[in-house]
């Protein structure tokens, strides 16, 4: 039986009143973390996404994920026959930062595999899908982009990366934690 003194109370604050304070509050939503990655123009683009979502459909197989308008990655890879998606480990800490970051050569050092299709994946991730564009629809800042699967691998014992309060984190507690 849970203490009734341990229970916290609801209490709204109008985001308007501070907006950072819708920021905070989605940052409290844990989430896995994907690389969005194919190969156009004989070059690996990446955009990595904390809002990708499975299970949206089974038939067909739809997973989502959403990009900001400001997006340079998002125009390129959206001419792509076909995505790779890596939803990363708890492994890719510095993956993440370097995929997600503004370098000439995002994948410097990390090793990837491409499909004959074109699509680009991350070594080491526990879910591995190759996916093809749906739909997009527009939504706010963002745009909702729906993917179909067209083929899936998966490291059940690979443990994900979790974004929560703002930073990476693990499922488990890390050794010596």
């Amino acid at each position: 039986m849970r203490d009734p003194g341990t229970e916290r109370t609801p209490r709204l604050v109008p985001f308007e009143d501070d907006p950072s304070a819708l920021r905070s509050t989605f940052a409290l939503f844990p989430s896995g973390v994907a690389a969005l990655s194919a190969v156009v123009d004989g070059e690996p683009v990446v955009l990595v996404a904390s809002s990708f979502q499975v299970g949206i459909s089974a038939d067909p197989p739809l997973v989502l994920f959403a990009v900001q308008h400001t997006s340079t990655s998002w125009p390129r890879l959206r001419t792509a026959p076909r995505l790779g998606v890596s939803v990363l480990g708890e492994a890719h800490d510095a993956v993440a930062r370097q995929l997600a970051s503004r370098a000439a050569d995002r994948f410097a050092g990390i090793e990837t595999t491409t499909t004959p299709t074109g699509a680009h994946l991350v070594h080491g991730a526990p879910v591995w899908m190759e996916c093809s564009i749906h739909s997009e629809v527009p939504a706010g800042d963002h745009d909702v982009v729906l993917l179909q699967v067209h083929a899936t691998g998966t490291a059940p014992d690979t443990e994900p990366l979790v974004w929560h309060g703002s930073s990476f984190r693990a499922l488990t507690p890390r050794a010596g934690a």
